[in-house]
């Protein structure tokens, strides 16, 4: 079993109010991931759970039993930190057994959950290293290691990939998920990246100035946002929020543009708006001509693959994903064709999002 649930999550650092009523459930067996900027509070709340924190207010249960006054030892947590946190002087076997040795555990045991931990990560050839004879990434497996030999009731990840190179962390990434899934056990993960928190998770948390704004599988979170802030913070390119308001059939935007109206929830006639689409769900190849945007060419991002378009639509830039071959110079005039049934819409005072 590992299940972990928080009710109500406060904690505050003088005047800053870290964590306010963060209330997540984890299931047992699940990656669950807390995703947010820095100073979110993600840290603050691992180590709430991990009883590393003293909170000011709320509840930790673990496996439906409260263990909000527990001690770090009695709730049976491995923590993996963005830091190795190896003993220099010790072989990498040494530094995986060390929280076996400490619980006075069998040598024999010892070997053979060690070996078994190596086999898993592919790291038996580093047993006799230190970790000045590594390489980041190495030592990174070390440290996961060294987690999981103790089989615990969950594991608790702090940014673990943040030192490591980018083709190291998109090999991590790939090798957490296979370890997860071989493993069977409760993965609760801290980041700031919004790649590995799709590529990886179950469930994602997504947390703001300490407040809990949405939890949902990668996808709903990425097509159905709570509000403007998670739709602008999850995706790359960056969502384009233009501010329009309601006319009977149409919205019509701050610049003079015209649409209409996506099949949304109701929105008042004059009511402020922000319309949310993403690079994907809008083209420059004409569509229907009655969902398109005119406006001029701003700036070019060649990626490859594709091109991001950024275009001047009144007084902001929409993004557009567009072939690789598209050319052209700022202030070229572009029509893009608008994808009205993925497109959001918020309200522009609450920025929550209007039910689809």
């Amino acid at each position: 079993m590992g299940s972990i649930s928080t009710q109500g999550l406060r904690k505050a650092f003088g005047d800053v109010q870290a964590l306010d009523d963060v209330t997540i459930d984890v299931p047992d067996g699940s990656f669950f991931v807390i995703l947010g900027p820095s100073g979110a509070g993600k840290t603050t709340t691992l180590r709430a759970i991990a009883g590393l924190e003293r909170l000011d207010a709320g509840t930790v249960r673990l496996d439906g039993l409260d263990a909000t006054k527990a001690d770090p030892a009695a709730r049976d947590l491995a923590m993996v930190f963005q830091s190795y946190a190896l003993y220099p002087k010790r072989t990498a076997f040494d530094n995986i057994a060390s929280p076996l040795r400490a619980r006075r555990t069998p040598a024999a045991e010892i070997t053979r959950r060690v070996d078994e931990v190596s086999a898993l990560l592919h790291i038996e050839k580093l047993m006799k290293r230190r970790p000045a004879q590594m390489s980041g990434g190495e030592m990174q497996r070390v440290a996961l290691a060294r987690a999981l030999v103790r089989s615990p009731r969950a594991f608790l990840m702090d940014e673990p990939l943040t030192n490591l190179d980018l083709k190291l962390r998109v090999e991590m990434r790939t090798e957490l998920t296979r370890i997860h899934r071989s493993l069977g056990g409760t993965f609760l993960y801290v980041t700031n990246d919004q790649v590995e928190a799709m590529s990886m998770a179950d469930q994602v948390a997504v947390l703001k100035e300490g407040r809990v704004q949405q939890v949902g599988t990668p996808r709903e979170v990425y097509e159905r946002p709570a509000n403007s802030w998670v739709a602008a913070f999850v995706g790359n390119p960056r969502i384009s929020l233009l501010p329009c308001r309601a006319e009977g059939t149409r919205l019509v935007g701050d610049g003079g543009w015209s649409l209409p109206r996506p099949r949304t929830g109701a929105a008042g006639d004059g009511q402020p708006l922000l319309l949310g689409l993403r690079a994907e769900d809008v083209s420059l190849d004409r569509r229907d001509a009655a969902a398109a945007l005119d406006g001029e060419l701003y700036a070019l991002e060649p990626l490859g693959d594709r091109t991001v378009v950024d275009v001047r639509v009144g007084s902001e830039v929409l993004k557009v994903k567009a072939r690789p071959s598209v050319t052209g110079r700022p202030g070229d005039r572009l029509t893009v064709s608008v994808d009205l049934d993925r497109a959001h819409l918020f309200d522009a005072g609450t920025g929550l999002a209007l039910t689809r």
